[in-house]
């Protein structure tokens, strides 16, 4: 394989840095990135392991941020192809992570090094911020490097993800923000009884259904130019003593929020406070933060991205919030503009996952056009 970024690509899918495994994928970045002059710093915490490398000193701070870890691949057999050996099938290459997202990494090292090549005293600086802990528990990860960097006074101006942010077509859409997701873990306590004499018990299952019909009724809000409206969703409930003539002592059940920037989770937590106290239950319930949600407004990134976008497929890209939660979540917080270009989504996590080698190519141009327009400003070599 002699094209440098799929050559890449096929080593990093050989390696099985399955969450929090980063399987020496970060060790290579940082021997190649040294060489380009850059600063390489590995940061563990727990076990995860984190790269920040830095060239250059100055301000604006251009950042590629990404993820080396790759979910597992389920029952291998049911693979065409073995998912740690990069597989080329007519246009495509399968691999777990050949889409999410080690074709981003592929890409944002080779487009950095063809940058360079062209301007090696380009303004300000770039940086890699490469974790293995983001398909996983995601609290050791970027999360942890970023509040190492704030708390010694590096900030990141600018920020693009190579998560894949595509939909049908490579750059039909780049995220510009993500929804906040905030989830609950409910316990309502009743007393356990025969089912004959309710006078006799209280089943949490009759005090619970109520506050559930109201919750599902509720419209948080209408959403906003940038973001849908906000979802409530019920994941799970349980109950029962596995008898048909009693009634439970305990009801449990766990409920997602995705929300826009309309609220934040303080005012949604008293919220639901608020319904479960009016309706008089015993309950406890705990609280889980994932991330509030975040938005890049209009400015130079987003000019650069889409700039960039248009140049390579003659459309400028939708600018969208949608999708789940991503480590843009952890960036934008310390001030830091964050849009996500990556290949298309439509295989990731399943099986047989690829990516089209011809938009890998495409991500590599776009990413280093997109450095040209912000940082490309000295002379060429």
């Amino acid at each position: 394989m002699q094209d440098p970024v799929l050559s890449l690509l096929f080593d990093l899918i050989r390696r099985r840095s399955i969450t929090p495994d980063d399987a020496g994928c970060q060790d290579l970045f940082a021997s190649r990135l040294a060489k380009l002059g850059f600063d390489c710093e590995t940061m563990v915490f727990g076990d995860v392991t984190n790269l920040w490398a830095r060239r250059g000193t100055a301000s604006p701070i251009f950042c590629f941020a990404g993820h080396t870890d790759v979910v597992p691949p389920g029952d291998t057999g049911d693979w065409k192809s073995d998912p740690f050996e990069p597989d080329i099938r007519g246009e495509h290459v399968y691999g777990r992570g050949s889409a999410d997202m080690k074709s981003g990494l592929a890409a944002m090292l080779v487009a950095v090094e063809r940058f360079l090549a062209e301007y090696p005293d380009h303004a300000g600086s770039i940086a890699f911020l490469i974790t293995s802990d983001e398909e996983g528990r995601a609290r050791d990860g970027t999360l942890k490097v970023m509040e190492a960097l704030t708390g010694r006074g590096e900030k990141i101006d600018w920020c693009v993800i190579g998560e894949p942010s595509s939909h049908t077509e490579l750059g039909d859409v780049v995220r510009i923000g993500r929804r906040g997701s905030l989830s609950g873990m409910l316990e309502v306590r009743g007393v356990q009884g025969h089912v004959a004499y309710p006078h006799l018990a209280d089943n949490p299952i009759r005090r619970f259904s109520p506050v559930l019909a109201e919750l599902h009724g509720i419209v948080w809000d209408e959403g906003n130019e940038f973001f849908p409206p906000t979802s409530f969703q019920v994941v799970n409930i349980q109950s029962g003593v596995g008898a048909p003539n009693v009634t439970p002592a305990q009801l449990s059940a766990r409920f997602n929020f995705r929300y826009s920037t309309v609220w934040d989770h303080h005012r949604l937590k008293e919220r639901v406070h608020a319904i479960l106290d009016a309706h008089e239950m015993d309950y406890e319930l705990r609280w889980h933060l994932s991330g509030e949600p975040f938005l890049t407004e209009p400015g130079r990134l987003i000019d650069a991205v889409s700039q960039a976008v248009e140049e390579h497929t003659g459309r400028a890209p939708e600018l969208s919030t949608g999708g789940g939660t991503s480590d843009g979540r952890f960036i934008s917080p310390a001030g830091a503009d964050v849009v996500e270009l990556g290949p298309v989504s439509a295989s990731i996590h399943k099986i047989d996952e690829h990516v089209r080698m011809g938009d890998v190519g495409a991500l590599t141009s776009m990413y280093q056009r997109i450095l040209e327009l912000l940082l490309g400003g000295a002379s060429r070599a």
